[in-house]
């Protein structure tokens, strides 16, 4: 059977067990969690938590990062960005994640062919992300830009299915 393109870029889904599940959902909640404070919590030896999490994170299924609050670190604009392209969406967004003030990109199914978001210092480089860096892309026909005047709410812990 050939796989199409959407296959090929799609990771395979891992199966998790209750226990894989409560120690993600112990992460979730504080990042900095022990080993030995999770063992306890979902019944295993704190070794074996320590090889389960690596495993969760060599298969991509976690991360372990810390979450910064950008307006603290002088980022004073954030904003998400609807590109439409036209052509292979495909080059465009591994361009457009390429750049260093992009954080976030999804292709997407609607009006905007992919959503991006973007932390900037200032507004004048946000202008320049837009119009010099994303806006000169080959592909690029139009973008639109939700700037942000408050974050209203930012989590993740979502817990696991």
């Amino acid at each position: 059977m050939t796989k199409t393109p959407s296959q090929d870029s799609r990771p395979a889904e891992l199966r998790l067990d209750d226990t894989a599940k409560a120690i993600i959902e112990q992460l979730q909640q504080d990042g900095r969690r022990s080993y030995a404070v999770i063992a306890r919590e979902v019944g295993l030896s704190e070794a074996a938590v320590r090889q389960r999490v690596q495993r969760l994170l060599d298969a991509g299924v976690m991360q372990i990062v810390a979450v910064t609050n950008p307006l603290q670190l002088g980022f004073r604009r954030q904003a998400m960005i609807g590109v439409r392209t036209t052509g292979d969406i495909d080059p465009v967004g591994e361009q457009i994640s390429a750049l260093a003030e992009v954080d976030y990109v999804v292709t997407t199914a609607g009006g905007f062919d992919l959503i991006c978001e973007v932390v900037c210092e200032d507004d004048d480089q946000l202008l320049d992300v837009l119009s010099r860096q994303i806006r000169g892309i080959e592909g690029v026909l139009s973008t639109e830009t939700f700037v942000y005047l408050k974050l209203n709410k930012q989590h993740y812990d979502w817990g696991t299915r």
